[in-house]
């Protein structure tokens, strides 16, 4: 058996890092067509406000297929390149999911309205 050396110690523990960093990388869901399946759907009452996400028909949801409403009221929504989401209420907080951005709307807004958001005209 050859002698365990250091440069051999180095290289077997950079194998195994590199090993179990891959297994734990995952591809998005697909759709039966072969589509990155979006966010999932969701309809909860969350600190007394009724938050829903779906998917939409694209619009000016940035591409993303998906909106969120509080109260009725859409909660302009948007995925960032990394995979997370910012809403218009908490630009600067990026959540995981479009439903962790309606809930930091919620939490945001303390009881207040949801205004709707008008993009600035051209």
């Amino acid at each position: 058996m050859p002698e365990l050396t250091r440069r051999r110690a180095l290289g077997a523990a950079a194998a195994l890092a590199a090993a179990a960093g891959s297994q734990s990388v995952t591809a998005p869901a697909a759709t039966a067509e072969g589509h990155p399946a979006g966010p999932a759907p969701f309809d909860e009452v969350y600190r007394g406000r009724r938050i829903e996400g779906r998917p939409t028909g694209g619009g000016h949801h940035h591409g993303s297929g998906y909106g969120v409403f509080v109260d009725g009221v859409e909660l302009h929504v948007m995925q960032n390149a990394d995979g997370r989401w910012i809403s218009v209420v908490s630009h600067y907080d990026p959540v995981p999911t479009p439903l962790a951005a309606a809930r930091a709307a919620v939490v945001e807004l303390q009881g207040a309205p949801l205004v709707p958001f008008a993009p600035a005209a051209r």
